[in-house]
């Protein structure tokens, strides 16, 4: 692969994570295999080795919390230009900085969100066998995951998880209702149905947000709209049980999202954090907010000029957590390349060649173990015609 030559050499890490987190040696995912069954209830004496976090990833919280702007998204449907204007700014600031805010009075209606976590039990409560007959694929995206034991066998995370794809293309309104029937039967219809109507409010919602970051990169307000108008994203019910040794685990490790747009719902136990200015910040739990993040590939469309920052899940000691996350994709045949008058207006050469995401994908799910440095080094194994990179540990 050539590179552009008006690209610049790859973007250093961001500031906030560059200190204590360099890139690690690649992880590649394993092979599929049969091997540690996730059940939570029978490692609650001696942690089992393959859950083990290194003390870089387990260092401690500082105790403060994350000072990301609460973002009144309601004014955009006001046409109060001054009040979008100021949304905006807020919504840049945080994106120039660590890539996090939340959102209020965002139209998704609460019984919905509540409904949504009912739901999960009707997943997770499952017996064992049940859930492992719907795990995902090699390579794919939806079904049933335990503690990801399928993928990797070391760091593994406290969790289960089960994952779906949500396209913004599709005619019919049952894709969802159709998944969950043809994986789980007539019993979790109504499940499926509830999901349905949760990612179609996710994906009104999220196109509302995009029209918010362009205004707030001063690009055509519908530029990254229609951008994802067709996408194909993806919706995440995560279960984090209690842990008697949350001290040396993790829910999810230190990441970087490789999506372009992530829209999250926790509950009120709390455990997100996010690493700024060199320490780990606590994501205050609000019920009546969502939680936006930057991914990997809006970063990229950005110019590098909005943050994908690092952040991680602790697990509770004594409580079950519980969130609802949507990951929103392009097709995945879109090229990712921001717009020309972003790089016209701020005079910058190009940070990132272009790729897909499903190229992107491909790379975290069959090469690379989402870190902090996912998206440099898929950009060095494109531009080393699919060889990995090789990083200092």
């Amino acid at each position: 692969m050539q590179q552009n030559k008006n690209m610049s050499p790859l973007m250093e890490l961001s500031a906030s994570t560059l200190v204590l987190y360099p890139a690690s040696k690649p992880q590649e995912p394993q092979e599929e295999k049969e091997g540690l069954v996730f059940d939570s209830t029978n490692f609650q004496g001696d942690m089992p080795k393959e859950f083990l976090w290194p003390s870089r990833d387990l260092v401690n919280t500082t105790l403060e919390e994350l000072k990301e702007p609460l973002v009144d998204i309601g004014n955009m449907r006001s046409g109060d230009e001054g009040a979008i204007a100021n949304v905006a700014e807020l919504v840049r600031n945080a994106c120039l900085k660590h890539g996090f805010f939340q959102v209020i009075n965002h139209g998704v209606d609460p019984d919905l969100i509540d409904a949504a976590y009912q739901q999960l039990d009707s997943i997770f409560k499952l017996p064992i066998a049940r859930k492992l007959s719907t795990k995902r694929k090699p390579g794919g995206v939806s079904g049933y995951s335990g503690a990801h034991a399928d993928r990797y066998s070391s760091k593994l995370p406290w969790k289960e998880t089960f994952s779906f794809l949500h396209s913004h293309q599709t005619i019919s309104n049952s894709q969802i209702v159709d998944y969950f029937e043809s994986v789980f039967g007539e019993d979790l219809k109504h499940t499926g149905l509830v999901y349905q109507k949760y990612c179609e409010a996710m994906k009104e919602l999220s196109l509302v947000i995009m029209e918010l970051l362009a205004i707030s990169l001063g690009v055509d307000r519908l530029h990254y709209r229609n951008f994802f108008q067709d996408g194909d994203s993806i919706m995440r019910c995560n279960y984090y049980p209690p842990c008697n040794n949350a001290n040396v685990t993790l829910g999810t490790g230190p990441h970087t999202d490789p999506t372009s747009l992530t829209i999250l719902h926790q509950d009120q136990v709390g455990g997100l954090e996010v690493f700024v200015d060199n320490k780990w910040l606590a994501v205050r739990p609000r019920s009546e907010a969502l939680v936006v993040n930057i991914g990997d590939t809006f970063m990229a469309l950005s110019n590098g000029s909005y943050k994908s920052c690092l952040h991680r899940a602790l697990v509770n000691k004594n409580r079950e957590r519980k969130s609802l996350v949507y990951f929103v994709c392009p097709r995945e045949d879109k090229v990712v390349r921001p717009p020309e008058n972003l790089l016209c207006t701020n005079n910058e050469e190009r940070k990132y060649p272009d790729f897909t995401w499903s190229n992107l994908f491909e790379f975290t799910q069959k090469h690379y173990r989402a870190d902090v440095a996912t998206l440099q080094s898929f950009i060095q194994w494109q531009f080393n015609d699919n060889a990995l990179p090789n990083s200092s540990a």
